[in-house]
């Protein structure tokens, strides 16, 4: 491993990272910008998400669903075992485990499955894919969870 592919990596896990706090603090914007321009996101059991315009106006629908609901609006997601895999210079895949929490605790858990691209100094998702394997009763964020 050379001193690029390290750099790759940690440009990544920082990617990984930031998509994570932005959309725990409901920041949109920043959410969407680890995207490139064409990327895509597919969640499991959801219509495929085409480009940022797409993806930020899903993710605004789901905002705007817990923003109304009667509970406190607490989110941290928790991401673990990242493993990353970088082609070339410019194409890294990689795959990582989350965890989810609200003011219920565990609130569901699952996969995240990345193809990334490199875009000027940054890397960025060309394509995640979100797997929800769980729920815990009562999610707040899962709605076939029972109440």
């Amino acid at each position: 491993m050379n001193l690029e592919e390290l750099a790759a990596r940690e440009a990544i896990r920082d990617l990984v990272a930031r998509y994570n706090h932005a959309g725990d603090r409901g920041l949109l914007d920043e959410l969407v910008a680890c995207f490139a321009e064409d990327g895509a996101m597919e969640i499991e059991g959801e219509p495929r998400l085409e480009g940022r315009g797409a993806i930020h106006a899903h993710l605004s629908g789901v905002a705007r669903r817990l923003a109304a609901s009667t509970r406190r609006a607490t989110l941290r997601h928790h991401v673990s075992s990242v493993r990353i895999v970088v082609h070339d210079a410019a194409h890294a895949e990689a795959w990582s485990y989350f965890s989810a929490f609200t003011e219920i605790g565990l609130d569901h858990w699952g996969r995240y499955s990345d193809r990334l691209v490199r875009s000027g100094s940054e890397w960025l998702f060309a394509l995640r894919k979100v797997r929800v394997d769980g729920a815990a009763p009562g999610s707040r964020m899962v709605a076939s969870s029972p109440p």
